[in-house]
């Protein structure tokens, strides 16, 4: 089996395109999806087992792929690693700012060292990262970053830290596009909702409950794959997002559009096998999380 992209076979030929939080969940997939359209996939985390684990992967299928580990929080070790990958492979094409995480607490029960943790690595590494791949590649030669942040649109209720960093990546991401246009650099980002994913593990035990609950507050009425994720990435890494620039994609399912007095309306029957709505599932390594199962 392999990645079953919509997109055009080669469409990254040629190109080195370096992914974030590579060994796992959505960066894990972007990766395979990217290799499988030509592209050399660079996998940076700081788990170096994983990394090679997803890099076999590749691999397997006939991939081009590298890894670095690498701690994106740590601004010396991220100018290192960007210079070390521009040595290799002469340029990089596209950045994909996927590393992240959080923890689930009320905003009362948070540290400022719990704060500054969730910021640093959802905010401040994104930064470091885009600012290296930047000036040390492409600010000569133009690029595209795509930078992940989340459905925060409103608040996030017992994730305070999250919601503030990745609206300050939504202002980063829109400063950048202004800022490095000029040298030939797109910058956007992708808002996942629910999604489908490994990062669903990371939460306790006792939060799986709500976590099989959130489908029913989302108007298509289910989770997001990472498949789904994955495309809204690579179109705008693409030629064909060649003049959007400072934009956020949100993959949520309408999600932050429901309101108190619009009831959930449970779908008619077959609705959500219509092909407009139906899941795409093109990741064919794809595993549904523990926490859903």
């Amino acid at each position: 089996m392999a990645y079953r992209s919509v997109f055009a076979p080669n469409l990254f030929a040629g190109q080195v395109i370096v992914v974030t939080g590579g060994g796992s969940g959505i960066g894990r997939c972007t990766a395979h999806e990217l290799a499988s359209l030509g592209a050399t996939v660079v996998l940076i985390g700081r788990n170096a087992d994983k990394l090679q684990a997803v890099a076999a992967e590749i691999q397997e299928q006939g991939g081009r792929v590298d890894t670095a580990a690498c701690d994106i929080r740590e601004e010396e070790t991220v100018r290192r690693t960007v210079a070390s990958i521009v040595e290799r492979h002469g340029r990089i094409h596209g950045l994909v700012n996927n590393a992240g995480g959080q923890y689930i607490s009320p905003l009362e029960n948070i540290s400022a060292r719990g704060f500054e943790a969730v910021v640093a690595t959802n905010l401040t590494g994104g930064f470091l990262m885009a600012r290296e791949c930047h000036g040390q590649s492409m600010r000569a030669h133009g690029g595209a970053i795509v930078n992940i942040v989340a459905d925060m649109w409103g608040s996030m209720p017992n994730m305070a830290h999250s919601g503030a960093a990745r609206a300050g990546m939504v202002s980063l991401t829109e400063t950048a596009a202004i800022e490095w246009a000029a040298h030939g650099v797109r910058v956007n980002a992708v808002a996942p909702g629910y999604i489908a994913s490994s990062g669903m593990d990371h939460y306790p035990p006792e939060a799986a409950p709500m976590l099989k609950q959130m489908r029913k507050t989302v108007p298509l009425r289910r989770f997001g794959t990472e498949a789904e994720t994955s495309a809204a990435i690579v179109f705008l890494l693409s030629p064909a997002a060649s003049f959007i620039s400072g934009s956020v994609l949100r993959v949520d399912g309408a999600r932050p559009q429901v309101r108190m007095g619009w009831p959930m309306v449970e779908p008619e029957a077959g609705a959500m096998e219509r092909d407009a709505v139906k899941p795409f599932d093109g990741f064919h390594l794809a595993e549904m999380p523990k926490a859903l199962s």
